[in-house]
This record gives structure tokens, sequence and C-alpha cells, in this order.
């Protein structure tokens, strides 16, 4: 079976509520029905009524079992409005918020604040920073996680790996790259990726001592100071040593995870990105993502250039996130 398969089948018949703020899209609108009807999840799309419908008109969808809020009309916007104000503690006033939650993604991210929906997926109209920054103001962090980054689970066959940071963090520092290992090995598991998570460097073990270099290692060294992480890990490794098992042996011999990484963790955002790209373009590996992790609850951004299946996938992945409550 393969993994998406065993994610939708996790989901099935839960009534997991997924906020999806750009109704007027028609590619929302053809995987909110298609995820309904096939009881994967319970779609609740946002937008002006009058435009959710005509775009559906448009696409020839149905949004039977989708709920559908238009934010002019929500009966409980006062109290959305009251609990903006009380959760942004003194950084926005009642007119303030009232401005804000008639932006979908702040009234998106508010319900799930509140309580009334498990997770946001956006992005197909809107930028990064229009879908993450209502998160971060709102939802926050999870306790020990003091920034969110973005994953790609990389598939091709029955070969899964997971690559992080390659979305959010430009220059993270060792502390970010060893809290990144933390959540990318949680993040492997609901992938039913056993993780052996590699930081990476154009380094192996010392065989090059740059700043670039020592930030990796430190990384490991905040990682072993660490109780019952409960994963292998080893840094810093090269892409090579890391991966094939003979170039981990003549590297890193002692390494638990040298040769058998399948988490890789980039020492930045240039060579995250461009690696995912390169699997992706040159290896032929399918890129699910990015995935935002380290948030209190679930919140995940599509590329503009989104097709409908990437958004169906996007939300499987995303009331993954929420089962139990764990937002990985």
């Amino acid at each position: 079976m393969d993994i998406m398969s065993e994610l939708r089948n996790n989901i099935v018949g839960k009534g997991i509520k997924i906020v999806l703020p750009e109704g007027n899209d028609a590619r929302i609108v053809l995987a909110a029905s298609k995820l309904a009807s096939s009881n994967m999840v319970a779609p609740i799309v946002i937008g002006k009524k009058e435009d959710i419908l005509a775009t559906v008109a448009e696409t020839g969808a149905s949004l039977d079992g989708c709920q559908i809020i238009d934010p002019e009309e929500y009966d409980g916007l006062e109290e959305m409005v009251a609990e903006l104000v009380a959760v942004r503690k003194g950084k926005v006033d009642e007119d303030g918020a009232r401005k804000l939650v008639k932006d979908v993604n702040y009234f998106g991210t508010m319900l799930v604040h509140m309580g009334l929906a498990d997770g946001l997926v956006s992005g197909a109209i809107h930028s990064t920073g229009d879908t993450i920054r209502p998160a971060l103001q709102i939802i926050k962090t999870k306790p020990g996680v003091s920034k969110t980054f973005g994953y790609f689970a990389l598939l091709k066959d029955d070969t899964r790996y997971i690559f992080a940071d390659c979305a959010v963090n430009p220059d993270p520092s060792s502390a970010d790259l060893a809290e990144f290992a933390i959540e990318s090995a949680t993040a492997a598991r609901m992938f039913n990726i056993e993780p052996k998570v590699a930081l990476l460097s154009f380094s192996s073990h010392g065989s090059a001592i740059t700043p670039a270099t020592e930030k990796v290692a430190d990384a490991a060294k905040i990682l072993a100071g660490m109780d019952n992480l409960g994963f292998d890990y080893d840094g810093e490794l090269q892409f090579d040593a890391a991966l094939v098992e003979s170039v981990g042996k003549l590297k890193a011999p002692n390494s638990p995870v040298a040769g058998k990484a399948n988490v890789f963790v980039f020492p930045d955002l240039n060579a995250g990105n461009i690696g995912y790209k390169i699997a992706q373009r040159l290896g032929g590996y399918d890129a699910v993502g990015p995935i935002l992790a380290g948030l209190n609850k679930p919140v995940n951004d599509l590329s503009r250039g989104c097709v409908a299946d990437d958004v169906y996938n996007t939300v499987i992945i995303t009331a993954n996130q929420a089962l139990d409550g764990n937002n990985v």
C-alpha cells in the first residue's frame, strides 16, 4: 500500500474538520468535493457565498458534506473578535481585530484556534506569508519549539525520505537545527518511517572545519545533551556519507546513521530547497509538501501553482497531523 493510501485510511470516517479559506478557487472546490464525497474529512469552505456557489457551478462539483461559511454572515463573529483581542494580548484592539477577521486566512485560523476546526490549508491564491502569519500570531508554536519549519516527504516506489527545512528559515542556528531534527523525526513516523536523522554539511565528522560545518556539529552536540530522544542521529555528515552504505563506512565508520539515513536536516534554506528540487526533478521523486511542523495545530501552505490533487493530498496530510492533536 502506498503512503497516501495509508494516510487516507487513517482518517476515513473520523470527521476531521479542515478549513479551506479560498472557496472562490476552482481547485479548492474540486478538492473539497472529492474529500467530502469519500468521507475523508469534513471540509469547511470559506468565502463569499455567491462567489463559492459561482465556482461550484463553473466546476460542476458538489459541496454536499461541506460546511460553507461567509465571514460577513458568521453568527459568532463578535466572539471571534473578542478572542482575537485576547490572544494577541494588546497587539490589536477590537477595531483592528474586526478588520483582521474579515481576511479569510485570519478567519480560518481563528476557527482552528477556537476548536471549531482541526487544521487549515491555504495558499492556492495567497502568499506563504499570508498563510503562515496568522498561524504564528494565533496558533503559535508548540511548547519547547521556537520556530516552525517546512519539510517535504520525498516518495518513490517503496522509498520514503524526509527533507527539512526546505521552506521557511533562511539561516537556522545550531539550536534551530536540533529542533528541526527532533520534529522531523516525529514527522517521519507519520509516514511510517523509522527515523535515522542526518545533520547535513559539506563535511563529515570534521573533514573540514569552518563556521558553517561547526554550526551543524554543534547541533549534534545539542542533541547529545538531551535525554530519551528515541531516534538515531548523527552529524555533521555529507549527503553521500549519510545515504550510501559504502561511503558511510569509509567516512563515518562508527556512525549509527551513516549509510542508513532517511531523514535529512539541511544546514540552511539554500541547501534544503535546492536539495529537494534536485531529488524531485532529476531523481524522479514525488515531493509532498512543504508541510509545516512545530505549530500547536496544523496549518499548511499550498503552492500557487498547485492543482486540485495537490490540495486533496495536502488536506489528507493535514488531517493526519491533526489526529490525536499530534501536529508533526
